[in-house]
């Protein structure tokens, strides 16, 4: 049976320890892989770079024999992380092209954290949903402002384009196409195996609250420092308005065009961030902390926490503890 070829694009700037790592993974899977009977599909992974206008080029095949050939057809091509500056339209548009075209003939697209700008130039995501890392989320919506950006998930699933979020995520990808192409054992086994947890995580589980404060409104920017100086205890229209200069209903538009959030949603993100500081570096009882992250009923704070964090107040205890 024919291999499924899995492609990792070197594209400039791309993170190598991220493409080793993804080559490291699937060679875990093929060992692992072997113990199954009932498993008979292989992964072949290959690397592709890229130089000028080139067609990209095989320089790397876990199946000697193909190095320095064009890179042709593939089920997947990953483009990895970067810990550079995105990369720019200029230099992505030659490769986007070709990336065009090779999801025109079936191929799988996946990106794992800033590689998301890469897929995003592509203009196959345009009214998609996909995540990148969360502190690039400003940038990618700024240059991208078509497409619907999620960095609460991990990982987006969209069959033919898959998107993760963080720089180590690229685990996350690898585990979720052993998965799809060898199935649901042979995956679990080779977590266990890494000592990895399997996908289903999410990017909220790790993001902080990092508010828009480079928007250029000055009113608003008012409102956003007397929030952040009361950790958002204090967060009235009436006195946010006060605080911006404003009348109330001109103050709300402004505020949520500003920020990209209403002001009681701002507001709660300030305290719950206060509440996963206290949680993973104090020993009070979550009803104290409810009550110093600005909340009088405790049980109210349990859900906006699960709602804005993706894990009971409990839970990101036991799981970031310091």
């Amino acid at each position: 049976m024919k291999a499924v070829q899995i492609s990792i694009v070197l594209y400039p700037g791309a993170q190598l320890s991220a493409v080793l790592g993804l080559t490291d993974l699937f060679k875990v899977v093929g060992q692992t892989a072997q113990g199954f009977e009932h498993t008979s599909q292989r992964l072949r992974v290959r690397h592709l770079e890229i130089e000028g206008e080139a067609e990209p080029v095989v320089v790397f095949d876990s199946k000697p024999g193909a190095i320095g050939e064009a890179a042709g057809s593939c089920d997947v091509l990953i483009l990895p992380p970067s810990l550079e500056q995105p990369i720019t339209p200029e230099a992505a548009a030659q490769l986007a092209r070709w990336l065009r075209a090779r999801h025109d003939e079936g191929s799988v697209l996946a990106s794992v954290c800033a590689g998301a700008f890469l897929l995003a130039e592509t203009g196959l995501v345009s009214g998609r949903a996909v995540t990148t890392h969360w502190a690039s989320a400003d940038a990618f919506r700024n240059r991208f402002p078509d497409v619907e950006l999620d960095i609460d998930r991990l990982m987006i699933d969209g069959g033919d384009i898959i998107s993760v979020g963080g720089l180590m995520a690229w685990t996350d990808l690898g585990l979720k196409l052993v998965e799809r192409f060898l199935g649901p054992v042979v995956m679990a086994q080779t977590a266990r195996m890494l000592l990895i947890d399997p996908p289903g995580r999410e990017q909220r589980y790790y993001s902080g609250f990092a508010p828009r404060m480079t928007h250029g409104d000055l009113a608003i920017l008012k409102a956003q420092h007397f929030l952040q100086s009361n950790g958002g205890k204090e967060a009235r229209l009436a006195t946010l308005a006060q605080q911006a200069g404003l009348e109330e209903r001109t103050f709300l538009r402004r505020f949520q065009n500003a920020t990209g959030m209403t002001a009681t949603d701002y507001a709660q993100r300030l305290r719950v961030s206060k509440a996963q500081e206290l949680l993973q570096f104090g020993h009070l009882s979550i009803d104290s902390i409810a009550w110093e992250a600005g909340y009088s009923d405790s049980g109210s704070f349990r859900k906006i926490f699960s709602r804005i964090v993706g894990l009971t107040p409990g839970e990101y205890r036991q799981r970031f503890r310091a």
